[in-house]
């Protein structure tokens, strides 16, 4: 990952970039953005949870399997 220098470099050159005042705002649109991609991850989670709950519901009760015909 990265080291303090290379985190307090990185910051440095963002402030010369971006200056003082825009700093906040670019804070908050980054908190946003990570909030929604980890909301749009823990809702992936749970439809898979779910869809995989489903199947073992179906192969568990044997009179909704299907027929398979001879």
């Amino acid at each position: 990952m990265f080291s303090m220098p290379d985190i307090a470099v990185i910051l440095a050159v963002v402030l010369i970039l971006f200056g003082p005042g825009k700093l906040p705002g670019i804070g908050e649109a980054l908190g946003k953005g990570i909030r929604n991609f980890r909301k749009a991850t823990d809702q992936e989670d749970g439809d898979a949870s779910r869809t995989v709950q489903k199947a073992e519901d179906k192969s568990a009760s044997p009179e909704q399997a299907p027929k398979i015909k001879e």
